[in-house]
């Protein structure tokens, strides 16, 4: 990094964070009920997927802060979205609380991270 500031955003925590939680997602999408298969394991993907390329597009678009604002917020929104998602697969009995317990927990913390990466942008950010 240069300066401190990202060059890219495979150097943001965030992202890197958001990825490797996406890859476990997608994995233990692999392994529902076949009920799930079609409806609550693609939303969870493509929920947890959309945390990593709003993250990107976000980043990409940096030069305009509005733009950089918004789309972390719809990772934040993904984020989040994608803890719900957990929890009905939990809930339903689709996983178990050992399953899901870790990856709740990463995402717990990796919404307060793009929260708290958000709040500087919006405070902190110039062109």
């Amino acid at each position: 990094m240069a300066g401190g500031k990202p060059l890219s955003y495979t150097d943001l925590e965030i992202y890197q964070m958001a990825h490797r939680l996406a890859v476990c997602v997608h994995k233990l999408t692999l392994t529902l009920p076949k009920i799930e298969t079609y409806e609550e394991a693609s939303q969870i993907r493509r929920a947890s997927k959309s945390i990593c390329a709003n993250i990107v597009e976000g980043f990409c678009r940096r030069r305009y802060k509005p733009e950089f604002v918004r789309f972390l917020t719809f990772a934040w929104g993904s984020c989040e979205e994608t803890l719900e998602h957990l929890r009905l697969l939990r809930d339903t009995g689709s996983i178990t609380d050992e399953l899901c317990r870790p990856l709740e927990l990463s995402y717990r913390t990796l919404s307060s991270k793009i929260y708290t990466f958000l709040q500087s942008v919006e405070r902190d950010h110039k062109v």
